[in-house]
């Protein structure tokens, strides 16, 4: 029966059980001790992956930029 490699992949620096010591952010490898309330959180294939504030701001604003005017 063969290993799974458990090498981290890009993008799978935030991926952690949720009673880890220390938070990474997912995309940019900022850290801080537990999960920040002003970090944003979400659940992909079952894995958390977390993204800090900074992160976070600029994803929302580019969702919110590829919105038609309508929406606004």
């Amino acid at each position: 029966m063969e290993q799974e490699d458990e090498t981290p992949q890009p993008g799978d620096q935030g991926a952690q059980p949720p009673d880890a010591g220390s938070t990474v952010c997912s995309n940019c490898g900022a850290t801080a001790d537990g999960p920040p309330v002003t970090w944003t959180c979400s659940v992909e294939n079952g894995v958390r992956h977390y993204l800090c504030e900074d992160c976070a701001r600029a994803n929302i604003r580019a969702i919110e930029g590829r919105l038609d005017s309508a929406w606004w």
